[in-house]
């Protein structure tokens, strides 16, 4: 891998509460995940980060989520498929005019929490995904985890998957994230997250909470993506950690529409 976007999720807000600025973080990551109002965010965040994002040159991505303010998207919530298609495109639809006004636009989808972790084994809420993507823009990039049912689902509707690494999250040993109740959930040293990031980059693989090999990247492919929490103790510096590692490594930074995802043959080849 010679290039790969870093993102992160911001504006997780609502009303006075939470970051005021998220500046810093933002000038060290190409990619920003945009609360979309369902699990935070507000129109005057999502304007506000939008207007940020855009100022900086960093995408605009569509975090979307669970209709789940009270647990901030981090609760599992049984929704019926179509329902969840359509809360998906609501969600896309309110950060495309902020983006918009800001002269960005939405240029990928990511799930957040709980709703993330789900897609990859439940398939109405994988299926669910992929749907409100292809009913959206079938082109955009959706970061998610190789070998899940999300990943499978977008590959077979010939969708742009991009594989994503966690710098600041726990792997077990089937290469899927440490619950953040569990021991090992979170990496906040930026010198442990920067070598995580390096080796994600360049090998496709992390060592589990349990000290097995795994590989995150797909098989015949790489890691695209690599992601860092704003929530995360240390968020700022974790990142620039990780690009300066990235950086001494030759490997660049860029956005998520300018990755190849999927390769073109394989998506026609799903598609005919």
């Amino acid at each position: 891998m010679t290039a790969l976007a870093i993102n992160t999720d911001v504006g997780e807000g609502f009303g006075v509460w939470g970051p005021a600025d998220e500046g810093d973080l933002l000038d060290q990551v190409t990619a920003a995940n945009v609360a979309c109002g369902f699990h935070a965010g507000d129109p005057d965040i999502l304007r506000r980060t939008c207007e940020a994002s855009a100022a900086r040159g960093v995408a605009i991505g569509a975090q979307v989520s669970y209709r789940d303010l009270a647990g901030f998207g981090r609760r599992f919530i049984d929704v019926p498929t179509a329902t969840l298609v359509n809360e998906l495109l609501y969600q896309i639809g309110a950060l495309e005019i902020f983006a918009r006004l800001a002269g960005s636009r939405v240029s990928y989808v990511k799930a957040h929490g709980a709703l993330y972790n789900a897609a990859a084994h439940h398939t109405g809420h994988a299926a669910a995904i992929v749907e409100a993507v292809t009913l959206y823009d079938r082109d955009l990039p959706l970061l998610c985890q190789p070998r899940t049912v999300l990943w499978e689902h977008a590959v077979k509707a010939g969708c742009r998957p991009l594989a994503e690494g966690f710098i600041d999250r726990g792997y077990t040993d089937e290469g899927l994230l440490v619950p953040r109740s569990a021991p090992g959930a979170l990496v906040t040293d930026p010198a442990e997250a920067a070598r995580r990031a390096l080796r994600m980059a360049e090998s496709g693989t992390v060592t589990s909470v349990s000290g097995r090999t795994v590989r995150i990247a797909p098989d015949d492919g790489d890691v695209s993506a690599l992601c860092v929490h704003s929530d995360t103790p240390g968020a700022v510096a974790i990142t620039a950690a990780v690009r300066a590692s990235l950086g001494s490594g030759g490997i660049t930074v860029s956005t998520p529409e300018a990755l190849p995802g999927v390769l073109a043959t394989e998506r026609s080849e799903v598609r005919s």
